[in-house]
């Protein structure tokens, strides 16, 4: 795995605030990535999930787990959005929960290359806080020419 300090995240992913979930990548190669969220008490959704004991929505970990291989995706195919790629999540499987992120925490995400199959990637992923698994899945995405093809 390489260093990755010089990888843009806005340029390998099309989203933006405040829908971006990946602050950076620390490290890359064709088959693994591991980046980072840092999680900060102003997210919008701790407001309501929960005022009282915040703790990041599983659907985030998701979303940030998925950017990560997107990352990964495009960083696979040499190809990035503006080449008119694009990255579809397709599915998630076997999604656990084991600790809660809060306020305050950075997220570890991990990604390694499964399987791939023409258009269709799949990828073991984890989130961690420190040493502490808060999230594994598997998860599966389709990347194609944004023509459809």
């Amino acid at each position: 795995m390489i260093e990755a300090e010089k990888i843009v995240i806005t340029d390998y992913l099309p989203h933006r605030y405040p829908f971006l979930f990946v602050d950076r990548v620390k490290a890359i190669s064709d088959t693994e990535i591991t980046a980072i969220k840092h999680v900060s008490n102003n997210e919008s959704f701790f407001q309501g999930h929960f005022p009282d004991d915040a703790i990041l929505p599983g659907v985030i970990i998701i979303e940030a787990l998925a950017q990560t291989c997107g990352i990964l995706s495009f960083h696979t195919h040499n190809a990035k959005p503006g080449d008119q790629y694009t990255v579809y999540l397709v599915g998630v499987d076997k999604a656990r929960f084991r600790h809660p992120v809060r306020p305050g925490d950075t997220l570890t995400m991990k990604a390694q290359i499964a399987a791939h199959k023409q258009f269709i990637w799949r990828f073991n992923c984890q989130a961690y806080v420190e040493d502490k698994l808060a999230c594994s899945l598997i998860l599966t995405s389709s990347v194609r020419k944004k023509d459809g093809s």
